[in-house]
C-alpha cells in the first residue's frame, strides 16, 4: 500500500474532493475537540500523483478563500509532507521521495483498539449504535476498504479471524456536518471508545494496523473511522 501524508490546515474544498460516485483514495485525519486547526490528509496509491494540485489548492484556500462561514484567512501556518516542512518563505517545496510504503515492524497478539473519531458501520443494514460489534466486523471492513484502494473486486478475507474481545468501553457520539454544496446537515455520528483484544493471529493484527492508515467504516474521507492500535 503506497501513501503520502500531509499535515495541514484544511477545509474540504477542491475539485479533487468533489468528485462523486467514485471510491475516493484519500482521507482526512484529525481528532475531535481541538481548539485550533490541525489536520492530516492521506493520499493512497495513484492519488499520490495529485499532491502538487492538492497543496496548491490548500495554500490558496488558507491564504485567499479562507475557512469557515467567516472565511477567515491565515498567514502563519505550516504544511508538512510526512515529517518534512514543505512551506519555505511562502513557497511550497515538494520533496523528491514523498511516497511511503505501508509496513509492519512487529506483531502483537494483545492490543487495545481505540476509536478516535466516530465509527459509522452498518450491521444487518443498520448503523451500529451500541457495543454489538465483533472482531470480524472490524477486520472485514478494513479489508474491503483495502481491496477498493487496490482496485480489486469484493472478496472474502482469505484467513481465519482469531482473537478474543475481553472488554468494551464504547458509546455513541452524535456528530453533524453542514454541507454547503447540498445545503443540508449531514449526520456523522458513530461509535467511540475502546476495545481490548487478546490472542490475535498475525493476519488479523496486520489488518487492524492497516486500519490505522486507511480507516474503516463509512465516511472515512471526512475523517471518521480513525483508529489506534496500542500494544499491551
Amino acid at each position: 500500500m503506497l501513501y503520502a501524508k500531509i499535515f495541514l490546515l484544511l477545509e474540504k474544498q477542491n475539485p479533487f474532493y468533489e468528485q462523486q460516485n467514485i471510491f475516493h483514495k484519500y482521507r482526512l485525519d484529525f481528532e475531535l475537540g481541538k481548539e485550533y486547526y490541525d489536520f492530516s490528509f492521506y493520499l493512497f496509491n495513484e492519488a499520490t500523483t495529485q499532491l502538487p494540485y492538492i497543496l496548491s489548492a490548500l495554500h490558496m484556500m488558507l491564504t485567499q478563500n479562507g475557512l469557515g462561514k467567516d472565511r477567515k484567512t491565515y498567514k502563519n501556518f505550516n504544511i508538512y509532507i510526512n515529517d518534512n516542512n514543505c512551506l519555505q518563505n511562502g513557497d511550497i517545496k515538494i520533496p523528491k521521495n514523498f511516497v511511503k510504503t505501508f509496513q509492519i515492524d512487529k506483531i502483537c497478539p494483545d492490543v487495545k483498539l481505540k476509536f478516535i473519531t466516530p465509527l459509522r458501520m452498518k450491521k444487518d443494514n443498520r448503523f451500529i449504535r451500541n457495543d454489538k460489534i465483533e472482531l470480524k466486523d472490524l477486520v472485514n471492513s478494513i479489508y474491503q476498504r483495502q481491496m477498493k484502494l487496490l482496485n480489486k473486486e469484493y472478496r472474502k478475507f482469505p484467513y481465519e479471524i482469531n482473537g478474543e474481545i475481553i472488554d468494551k468501553k464504547l458509546k455513541y457520539k452524535e456528530l453533524t456536518r453542514h454541507s454547503n454544496r447540498q445545503k443540508t446537515t449531514m449526520n456523522l455520528g458513530g461509535i467511540m471508545g475502546s476495545i481490548e483484544i487478546k490472542n490475535l493471529n498475525e493476519e488479523s493484527f496486520n489488518v487492524l494496523k492497516l486500519g490505522e492508515l486507511i480507516g474503516l467504516g463509512k465516511s472515512t474521507v471526512f475523517g471518521l473511522g480513525k483508529i489506534k492500535v496500542d500494544k499491551k
